[in-house]
């Protein structure tokens, strides 16, 4: 399964779901939802299986105290699934849920409403289980009384006395229209003082926003009135959904409550208005998180033959270690697994759909297929999610870091020849962008420890035409020297170009890769964390000069069409390409969080003497997980077993740049360090799709390789 947060562009989708839903009703429609944005920090999830929306969690989220909320505005809300919907698939959805509220959103805490089994079409409640799995805590309990039209209890004599005391003092019942702003103000005189008066309290909306949602939802929020002569002495708001009438601030004044006012207009609803609903729910009446039970208000709804339900509230505690294994059945027999694949990037684009195919065909019928509004969109979110002031889309990572050294030369006037200090370790990529932006790479040996450079090797590399320095965020780990190396380059006069291919989305101390050095250099190849359908990159920066020039640069040369400043090149990444990464942005964070969940089991679970294992740094932000990169001197031998057993491993890199046929005599030096890391990698599988089954099983085989 996966998931997505909720954006407006899936508004449509979300709505349609909701439809269909076996807890269907107007309040989980995203107009409603969206109305309390000013009130909540909207944290709804959309959760996918083989690419089917199968199941929607609104949900709001208090990042004060690290509790997410479902639905914080709503007196009930949990997670909504179809009628088909079985109890392996909601605990399978509410696992997922719970693992992204704790690893992407970075909750503690998740409080859910459960919804009330008779607000669904069957009465099923698997959420309660999946509740039980995780350990959830009961909280607080509060009793609604609901007439069951399905099981009818007999009205009380008391109440029909009171029915009939209200008709002969000439009371009616009427509607009020969402334009009658008189009744409304009315009656909201009548409720405040009441609430005020009797329960110290005001109410949680106010009159104008109540006459809003009557307006925007007309067939289903309903204001009733009881008036004697002119004055309104009584009334109830109204939710109408499918299955259940759900009364809202229903009030009386002194004189309607002598009058029997509440009993007449309660008959009403129940007998009348909605004869045809299976419950007409008079709301909640215990108090103090269900620690007192208001008689006066239960003993009146009980005698309209009424029934208990409970509106429950559960707390569960995300860091529990039951949350990652509620999903689990410990009964059943171990899935045989004959496969593991080191990255299936059809099943991950699989993932996206059927949303991926359907903005594909969206940017296919707009006609418009290079420089567009998917470029814009893209390169704005993807900015605002590094943390820089901008972002350039290109045509490939290669080029994002050409286009950024070719825009220094213009702008500082570096001359050819000039250096820029790179990790002797680093994909070619790296080497081949300052070959051609016409300077000259001089490589320097990583920590053997991280595989990543530090400041004091750039240091001692520095020389009178030293003019950048481009740590390589290698493996998906932010260099953890930046702060350093940054420092460094401040004292020369240097730049600070990262090289960033591989690390999407990692955090050092708050700041994301990307948004460390001057500028930065990404890749969205299809095997990346953020991998679009075809070639792909961008830079990212906050200098604006520089975003200026890399922009003109790789269009040409030119700010303006047909005039060209400079000897440019044609580096773009097409609509679709950006439509397709717009689409996976919104769910890198959580594919991050299981790429972390997944090392961290190999680490705890690798315990072969032969294999030195990548080292977790003290923030585990800093690492996406690009790779999984092992190593051992009998590199070539656990491969070649790995792959007899159906496991796909990779070697990131056989070769160093600096030993590469094409590197002769244009970058030299010893790196005994880089040999031996090159000599001992092996990449194990990591994705977003790879299982904990699957990882369990990489790890039995090596801890048995002899």
């Amino acid at each position: 399964m996966t998931i997505l947060p909720y954006t407006a562009d899936l508004q449509h989708e979300w709505n349609a779901f909701v439809a269909q839903a076996r807890q269907a009703t107007f309040l989980f429609d995203r107009r409603f939802l969206d109305y309390h944005a000013d009130r909540f920090t909207d944290a709804s999830l959309l959760v996918y299986d083989d690419g089917q929306l199968v199941a929607l969690f609104p949900a709001n989220y208090d990042e004060a105290e690290r509790t997410v909320w479902s639905h914080q505005g709503l007196t009930y809300g949990g997670l909504l699934t179809t009628p088909a919907a079985t109890q392996t698939r909601v605990l399978r959805a509410m696992h997922e849920v719970m693992v992204y509220c704790r690893d992407v959103i970075g909750a503690h805490h998740l409080c859910y409403k459960a919804i009330p089994y008779i607000y669904s079409a069957q009465a099923a409640q698997e959420d309660l289980y999946a509740l039980h799995r995780a350990g959830a805590r009961l909280t607080s309990r509060g009793a609604s009384t609901a007439v069951s039209h399905l099981h009818p209890l007999p009205m009380r004599t008391l109440r029909k006395r009171g029915m009939r005391k209200a008709l002969s003092h000439g009371l009616t019942i009427a509607e009020a229209a969402a334009n009658d702003r008189t009744t409304i103000d009315a009656y909201w005189q009548v409720l405040s003082d009441v609430l005020r008066s009797h329960h110290g309290v005001t109410p949680v909306h106010t009159a104008d926003e109540m006459q809003l949602l009557m307006e925007r939802f007309p067939d289903q929020i309903r204001l009733f009135v009881v008036r004697s002569a002119d004055a309104v002495v009584a009334g109830v708001w109204v939710f109408d959904t499918p299955h259940v009438a759900h009364t809202q601030y229903i009030a009386a004044s002194e004189e309607g409550r002598a009058q029997g006012a509440l009993d007449l207009l309660l008959a009403h609803l129940c007998t009348e208005r909605y004869a045809d609903k299976a419950y007409v729910d008079f709301g909640i009446s215990t108090e103090r998180g269900g620690e007192y039970l208001n008689e006066g208000l239960i003993f009146q709804k009980e005698g309209f033959g009424g029934r208990t339900v409970c509106y429950d509230s559960y707390t569960v505690n995300l860091l529990s270690p039951r949350i990652d294994t509620m999903a689990e059945n410990g009964s059943d027999a171990p899935v045989e697994i004959k496969e593991v694949k080191f990255l299936d990037i059809k099943a991950i684009t699989n993932s996206f759909q059927p949303l991926l195919s359907q903005t594909i065909s969206d940017v296919v019928e707009g006609g418009w297929y290079l420089l567009g509004s998917y470029n814009k969109r893209f390169e704005a979110s993807f900015a605002d999610y590094v943390g820089t002031r901008h972002c350039v889309l290109c045509g490939n990572g290669l080029d994002a870091l050409r286009l950024i050294l070719l825009a220094y030369r213009q702008l500082l006037g570096w001359q050819e020849g000039d250096e820029v200090i790179v990790p002797a370790n680093t994909y070619i990529a790296s080497i081949l962008a300052i070959r051609q932006a016409g300077l000259t790479p001089v490589a320097v040996e990583p920590h053997p420890d991280t595989c990543l450079i530090g400041a004091d090797a750039c240091r001692e590399a520095i020389t009178s035409r030293t003019r950048a320095i481009m740590p390589v965020h290698l493996y998906g780990r932010i260099c953890p020297d930046m702060d350093a190396i940054m420092a460094l380059a401040h004292d020369h006069g240097l730049r600070v170009v990262e090289d960033a291919a591989q690390a999407h989305g990692a955090l050092l101390r708050g700041r994301r890769a990307g948004a460390l050095g001057d500028a930065a250099g990404f890749s969205f190849y299809p095997g990346k964390n953020l991998g679009a359908l075809g070639d792909a990159g961008c830079v990212t920066t906050s200098d604006e000069a520089l975003a200026r020039m890399v922009r003109a640069i790789a269009n040409y040369g030119s700010h303006q069409k047909y005039v060209h400043d400079y000897e440019g090149i044609n580096s773009r990444t097409d609509e679709l390409q950006a439509a397709v990464l717009s689409v996976k942005l919104p769910r890198l964070d959580h594919d991050n969080a299981h790429r972390r969940l997944m090392a961290r089991r190999y680490i705890d679970g690798i315990t072969h003497p032969d294999i030195i294992l990548p080292s977790w740094p003290d923030d585990e932000r800093e690492n996406v997980w690009h790779i999984f990169p092992i190593r051992t001197p009998r590199r070539d031998a656990l491969q070649r077993y790995l792959a007899d057993a159906g496991v796909q491993t990779l070697i990131h890199y056989p070769i160093p740049p600096y030993r590469q046929q094409a590197m002769q005599g244009r970058l030299t030096g010893h790196f005994p360090i880089t040999d031996q890391i090159h000599a001992q990698e092996l990449s194990l599988p990591i994705s977003p799709l790879i299982t904990p089954q699957e990882v369990d099983h990489v790890i039995t085989l090596i801890n048995t390789f002899r």
